[in-house]
C-alpha cells in the first residue's frame, strides 16, 4: 500500500510539473495574439470516464453562444493521445471562440480541432486546451476557465475535439 501511494504522488507530482506552463500565467489562460477577433464563447459538458495509460475518449455537449445572432448547439467528442491515467467526473470546459472576423456563420464550429493538452486532478482538478480547427483551421478555441472536474488523473499529449451540429 506504502508503494502505491508513493507511486500515485510521483505521477501527480510529475503531472503538476508537466501543467505547471498551462498555467504560468496566473492560472487564467490569456488569449493569444492571434489577428482574430472574439466571435463568442463555447460551452462544452464532458461526460465522466476511466482513462487507460495512452488516452482517452470522452462524448461532449456544446453550445457556442456567438457575439452576435443565436446559440448553436454541437456534439462530439474529445480525445487525449499521451499520458493519461484516472478517472473524472464529469466536466465543464469554457472556451473563447476567435477567428478571423466576428462573424462565425451557422455551424462554423463544426469539424476537427487539435492542440497540446494538459490537465491534473486530485479531489477538484484543472485543465487547459489551446485548440484550432473549424472551418479551414480558421477558427481558435481559448481557454477562459479551466476545467473543473473531481476524480484522480494525470494527462498530458495532445488533444482533439470533432463537432457536428445537432440536430
Amino acid at each position: 500500500m506504502r508503494h502505491i501511494r508513493s507511486g500515485i504522488a510521483a505521477v501527480l507530482g510529475l503531472g503538476l510539473f508537466a501543467a505547471a506552463p498551462a498555467f504560468a500565467q496566473g492560472g487564467t489562460p490569456q488569449p493569444q495574439q492571434t489577428g482574430h477577433v472574439q466571435a463568442g464563447t463555447l460551452r462544452c459538458d464532458v461526460a465522466a470516464g476511466t482513462s487507460f495509460i495512452f488516452g482517452s475518449t470522452r462524448d461532449v455537449t456544446c453550445v457556442f453562444t456567438p457575439a452576435r445572432g443565436a446559440a448553436e448547439r454541437y456534439r462530439g467528442e474529445i480525445r487525449r493521445y499521451g499520458v493519461d491515467v484516472g478517472f473524472t467526473s464529469s466536466a465543464v470546459m469554457l472556451w473563447g471562440v476567435l477567428a478571423s472576423t466576428g462573424d462565425v456563420a451557422p455551424g462554423a464550429l463544426a469539424g476537427t480541432y487539435g492542440g497540446v493538452s494538459a490537465g491534473v486532478t486530485a479531489g477538484i482538478g484543472a485543465g487547459a486546451n489551446v485548440l484550432v480547427g473549424g472551418s479551414n483551421r480558421g477558427i481558435t478555441l481559448q481557454p477562459l476557465s479551466v476545467e473543473g472536474n473531481r476524480g484522480l488523473n494525470i494527462a498530458l499529449g495532445v488533444g482533439e475535439l470533432t463537432l457536428t451540429a445537432a440536430q
